[in-house]
C-alpha cells in the first residue's frame, strides 16, 4: 500500500485536488465557504464529497439544571482549542428563571481560565492560530458590543508579559445576546460565548434551530423525558446531554444543514470511502428459464 503527502496552500493545491479527474473522493474537513468550494470544483468528474464543515452550536439550559454546574458546563462546551472548534457550544441558551445567575457565573468561570503557552499544564487557553484569526475574533467582539450585548468578560487582546508577541485573547462572554445578532449567527472561531435567554421549551427548540448550521447541540436538564425529547427535536448530528466533547470513535460525527455531507468515524465512517456494488450470478439455469418466458429461445 502507498501513500502520499501533497502540501500547500488549499487555494491552490486543493482546488486542483478537488477538480482532478484523478482524485475519486475528497474529505474535507474545515470552513463551510471552502466547502461549497470543493463541491464546485468536484463537479467535473462527479467525485464523492465528505464535509465536516461549520457550527454555532446551542447549548440548551433548563432551569431545573443548578447554576454552578450550569456555568461549568457553558464554559465546558467553548473551553477546548482556545474556542477554535467545530462543535463548541457557543451559543448558551439560558431558562429565564436562572439566566442571569448563570451568566454572571458563567464569565467568572470562563474569565478566570488560565491564557498563556498552549505547551503549559497550567494553561486553559492558548494564542489563536494566525494574527488574521485574532483580528478576526476582535472584529466579532466589537460587532457584539455595537448590536447592544452586554459584555461581562474579556474582550481584548491580552499583551502582558509572555504574552506581548502572541496572539493571545481574554475568555469573553456575552449576555442579553439575541439570536439575530451577528456573533450568535456567524462562526467565530475563538474564546467568546454568546447567552441567549429563553422562557420555554418550545421557544428554546425554535432558537436552537434557527441557524444554518447543524453540527452539534446540548440539553442540561435533570428530566430525562425532556432532555430525550428536547435532544431529538434539534437539527444537529450530533447532540451532548449534560456533558459536552464526550465523542467516541465507534458513533459517527457529522452535521445536518451547512455543517457538511456525510459521516467521519464509525462504520458510517468507513461507508463514506467504500462504493456498493452489486454483482448478479445464475448457478442454476434460471437464465434458459427466463428466456424462453420472453420468447428469446
Amino acid at each position: 500500500m502507498y501513500s502520499n503527502v501533497v502540501t500547500g496552500p488549499g487555494s491552490v493545491v486543493g482546488a486542483e485536488m478537488a477538480k482532478s479527474e484523478k482524485v475519486d473522493h475528497i474529505a474535507f474537513t474545515g470552513e463551510t465557504t471552502t466547502g461549497k468550494d470543493i463541491v464546485k470544483n468536484a463537479i467535473g468528474n462527479l467525485k464523492k464529497v465528505t464535509l465536516e464543515l461549520g457550527g454555532k452550536s446551542p447549548n440548551i439550559i433548563f432551569d431545573d439544571f443548578p447554576v454552578e454546574e450550569a456555568a461549568r458546563m457553558a464554559a465546558m462546551g467553548v473551553s477546548l482549542a482556545n474556542g477554535e472548534e467545530c462543535f463548541a457550544g457557543t451559543r448558551v441558551l439560558v431558562q429565564d428563571k436562572i439566566y442571569k445567575e448563570v451568566a454572571k457565573k458563567t464569565a467568572e468561570i470562563y474569565g478566570s481560565l488560565n491564557v498563556g503557552n498552549a505547551l503549559s499544564l497550567k494553561t486553559n487557553i492558548g494564542p489563536l492560530v494566525t494574527e488574521e484569526q485574532m483580528n478576526k475574533v476582535l472584529g466579532y467582539i466589537e460587532s457584539g458590543k455595537e448590536e447592544g450585548a452586554t459584555l461581562l468578560c474579556g474582550g481584548y487582546r491580552l499583551k502582558e508579559e509572555e504574552l506581548k508577541d502572541g496572539f493571545f485573547i481574554a475568555p469573553t462572554v456575552f449576555s442579553d445576546v439575541r439570536n439575530d445578532m451577528k456573533i450568535a449567527r456567524e462562526e467565530i472561531f475563538g474564546p467568546v460565548i454568546s447567552i441567549i435567554p429563553f422562557s420555554t421549551e418550545e421557544e428554546a427548540i425554535k432558537i436552537a434551530n434557527d441557524t444554518i448550521y447543524g453540527l452539534a447541540g446540548g440539553v442540561m436538564t435533570k428530566d430525562k423525558e425532556r432532555a430525550i425529547r428536547v435532544a431529538r427535536r434539534i437539527k444537529a448530528g450530533n447532540i451532548f446531554v449534560n456533558t459536552w466533547h464526550m465523542t467516541s470513535s465507534d458513533m459517527p460525527f457529522g452535521g445536518y444543514k451547512q455543517s457538511g455531507w456525510g459521516r467521519l468515524a464509525s462504520e458510517e465512517g468507513i461507508k463514506e470511502f467504500t462504493q456498493i456494488k452489486s454483482i448478479y450470478a445464475d448457478w442454476h439455469g434460471l437464465t434458459k428459464w427466463l428466456m424462453k418466458a420472453m420468447l428469446l429461445h
